[in-house]
């Protein structure tokens, strides 16, 4: 037989031992159950030989991908939060560790659905270029599901999927397990609000990563908590000078390109206005007394 029969069609590394018991699984499948297309057929059979993988996706992304997180990282890879928020400095390894996250999800949870929303449809393609050069890792050869342009396939029946950055043509999915925003300060609110209700059914995850852009949108307001619901969100905000692969002397010299306020959003997690404003956005919010009731004004409507 060609090639290396232990990573034949991406399984998972068995002994040649096992080579029988799968082909008698295959027969079964293909003339018993009559399943029409073979991607069935080999879900279905990789279901039902991939080992159960219990571990924490700290030790998973150390022993299985060859990622080791830093401190912060870490805390994102172990958090079970429903909701979390990471506003970080440019070159943290945001979409690095996010992919971490989403492939221990994938590969130890048999059929669920990961998607992934960006601003643009090359953005959420280089979040899934990043996701298959980790799943190499695994001995699996990436492929997409057959259904969608931006994805990944593994062989539990997983996959992780790649949305363009437009409300219009991202609806249909259900029963998701995890949505991931990349880039979400820069991801219109009507994206935000399509993507939402997908978790419903399966009481999915919600995280959001991006560097601030502006005082305005989801990312925002939920950072702020100016939403109301701030406590439901594990917040993780890392400065550049305190990520330990970006250098001192790179900072000095990107101070020297850009106003204070440009260089406190792309690297030290601070929101800014675009320079437009009267008045400070935090200083009106802070104005704002929600207690007091509501004039009513004879005549008015």
């Amino acid at each position: 037989m060609p090639g290396n029969p232990r990573v034949m069609c991406g399984l998972p590394r068995y002994s040649c031992a096992n080579l029988a018991w799968f082909s008698r699984r295959l027969w079964y499948f293909l003339s018993v159950r009559r399943w029409d297309t073979f991607n069935d057929v080999y879900a279905a059979i990789a279901r039902s030989v991939e080992p159960k993988v219990d571990v924490d996706a700290v030790t998973f992304a150390r022993t299985r991908l060859g990622f080791e997180p830093d401190e912060k990282q870490a805390e994102v890879l172990a958090s079970d939060a429903k909701r979390g928020i990471l506003n970080c400095s440019r070159q943290w390894g945001k979409s690095t560790v996010t992919a971490a996250k989403a492939i221990h999800r994938a590969y130890t949870r048999p059929g669920a659905l990961v998607l992934v929303a960006s601003p643009s449809e090359r953005q959420s393609a280089e979040f899934l270029r990043k996701a298959s050069e980790l799943v190499r890792r695994l001995g699996v050869k990436p492929r997409g599901d057959g259904d969608n342009a931006i994805s990944l396939a593994l062989p539990n029946g997983s996959r992780i999927v790649g949305l363009p950055g437009r409300e219009a043509t991202v609806r249909g999915f259900s029963a998701v397990s995890m949505i991931l925003i990349d880039e979400a300060s820069r991801v219109p609110d009507e994206l935000y609000r399509a993507l939402r209700p997908m978790l419903a059914v399966g009481d999915g995850d919600l995280w959001m990563m991006s560097t601030p852009c502006g005082q305005r949108g989801f990312f925002y307001q939920t950072w702020t908590g100016a939403l109301g619901n701030g406590e439901e969100w594990m917040k993780v905000c890392v400065q550049a000078t305190d990520c330990p692969r970006i250098s001192a002397s790179f900072l000095d010299r990107e101070r020297g390109t850009m106003t204070a306020a440009e260089f406190a959003q792309e690297y030290m997690g601070e929101f800014h206005g675009d320079g437009t404003e009267y008045f400070d956005r935090q200083l009106i919010e802070e104005a704002i007394d929600l207690s007091i009731p509501e004039l009513n004004i004879p005549g008015r409507r």
